[in-house]
């Protein structure tokens, strides 16, 4: 017999907490997911998360795991044999670049520290030694969940910006 003690998480990636309110909301009736309805709160969800997230642009939802997003990004915006630095941040940082490796991709990687996010000052400093600008793209976790780890993106976005690394 097993004995359950306390309260249970959520164990994908985490533990993550999952308040009350959203325990609850989830014993709610399901919409049709075809009906105006689910239409008009879609329409609702995706303009909060402009908010959200503060941006003017739209926000797209992808539905897929953090794995299926880090394929998305890499098979859409680059090519076999396109070389991209990535930044050693953790498990899943080294997750990533595995899959990158797997689809033909030239990966650099910067070490890390698994306590910290990537390195803004490292990932210009290498991109100023690129004078040939042979590196297509920088790929950075935000949060390596693995080890609680937070990348500064808006910092790793200027590094970009001052060696005219275009925006995907």
């Amino acid at each position: 017999m097993t004995l359950h003690t306390g309260r249970h998480f959520l164990q994908i990636p985490g533990p993550t907490n999952v308040p009350d309110r959203v325990l609850r909301a989830i014993d709610s009736p399901t919409i049709d997911h075809r009906g105006p309805e689910f239409a008009r709160l879609g329409v609702e969800v995706l303009e909060g998360m402009r908010a959200v997230f503060q941006t003017r642009h739209p926000v797209v939802i992808y539905p897929a795991s953090g794995t299926g997003a880090w394929e998305a990004a890499l098979v859409n915006t680059l090519s076999p044999g396109d070389r991209v630095l990535m930044y050693e941040s953790g498990q899943f940082a080294l997750l990533w670049r595995r899959l990158a490796s797997r689809l033909g991709l030239e990966v650099e990687l910067l070490p890390g520290d698994w306590r910290r996010g990537a390195e803004a000052a490292a990932i210009e400093a290498r991109l100023a030694e690129d004078r040939t600008h042979t590196i297509k793209a920088v790929c950075v976790v935000h949060n390596e969940t693995s080890t609680g780890a937070v990348t500064q993106v808006p910092k790793v976005r200027a590094a970009l910006d001052a060696h005219a690394i275009r925006r995907c």
